[in-house]
């Protein structure tokens, strides 16, 4: 019975110390994140690039079984620069790339697609009207 006790403890303790284990880790990882993100930026990488490497880092410090959405990190990176303002106090100017309008790139999406459909109905249309000639096509010979 004193055996069953103890494995009753140690598993309430690992359930209580591997969410406090996993937060610091997420921290750590979004701090340097955004350490890795405006430093770059500050020393004129573009947004493209210095993105790519924070969220490159912020992943790989995850680990586990679901991987950190671009969104995600974002929104850790946004979150440490103005938890830690005197820190990052420089770095306030780029957060507003690592929030892009949403709306506004679905309706470009959607733009394009429609573009490439209507160039793709023009083109068997071409098709077609240069299949089918005057010559080829007389509705009244039977």
């Amino acid at each position: 019975m004193p055996r069953f006790k103890n494995k009753k403890l140690a598993l309430l303790s690992l359930g209580v110390f591997t969410p406090l284990i996993l937060t610091n880790a997420k921290v750590n990882a979004s701090s340097f994140g955004a350490e890795i993100f405006c430093s770059m930026r500050d020393a004129g990488n573009d947004h493209e690039s210095s993105w790519d490497a924070a969220y490159t880092y912020i992943k790989k410090q995850k680990g586990g079984l679901f991987k950190v959405s671009p969104k995600n990190a974002a929104a850790q990176i946004t979150e440490t620069v103005i938890r830690e303002k005197e820190k990052f106090n420089y770095c306030v100017e780029y957060l507003d790339k690592l929030h892009p309008n949403r709306k506004l790139i679905r309706d470009l999406e959607k733009e394009e697609k429609r573009k490439k459909l209507e160039i793709e109905l023009e083109e068997t249309n071409k098709e077609i009207s240069e299949k089918f000639t005057d010559e080829t096509f007389d509705r009244y010979s039977y």
